[in-house]
C-alpha cells in the first residue's frame, strides 16, 4: 500500500514517461500585495496541446494554496471540472492572497492520471 502522493506525476517524472505535455503550466504573477486581485493561468499542454478527445481528455484541474505560517494547509481555491471534446484544459481566473503562499495545481487526465505544478508567490 502506498500514499497518493507517490501517484502524482511532476515534469521531471513526465520527461521520462511520456513525450506528450501533461504538467500543469502556470502563469501568475511571482509578487503581489496583500488582498490584491490577480490572474492565474493554467494550462495543461503549453508547447505541446494536450488531446481533447473522448478517450483522452483532462478531466479535472483544482487550484490550492499552501499560505505560509498558516497551521493547516492547503487551502483550496478553485476547481475547474471540464468536459470531453469541448472543454479545454486552458483556464483563467482570479484570486488574492493574504501571505505569501505557493500555489499546487493537480489535473487530472483520464489516461494517465495524476499530474502536479507548483510556482511560488511572494505578498509584500
Amino acid at each position: 500500500m502506498g500514499r497518493l502522493g507517490d501517484l502524482i506525476y511532476t515534469k521531471e517524472k513526465e520527461e521520462k514517461v511520456l513525450g506528450e505535455k501533461h504538467t500543469p503550466f502556470i502563469d501568475a504573477p511571482d509578487k503581489v500585495g496583500p488582498e490584491e486581485t490577480f490572474e492565474v493561468t493554467v494550462v495543461v499542454g503549453k508547447e505541446v496541446p494536450h488531446p481533447n478527445t473522448i478517450e483522452h481528455h483532462i478531466k479535472w484541474i483544482q487550484v490550492y494554496a499552501r499560505e505560509d505560517d498558516r497551521p493547516f494547509n492547503p487551502i483550496h481555491v478553485a476547481t475547474f471540472d471540464l468536459g470531453p471534446a469541448y472543454g479545454e484544459p486552458n483556464v483563467k481566473f482570479k484570486m488574492k492572497l493574504k501571505k505569501s503562499s505557493t500555489l499546487h495545481v493537480i489535473e487530472y487526465c483520464n489516461l494517465h492520471g495524476l499530474w502536479e505544478a507548483s510556482k511560488r508567490i511572494e505578498v509584500g
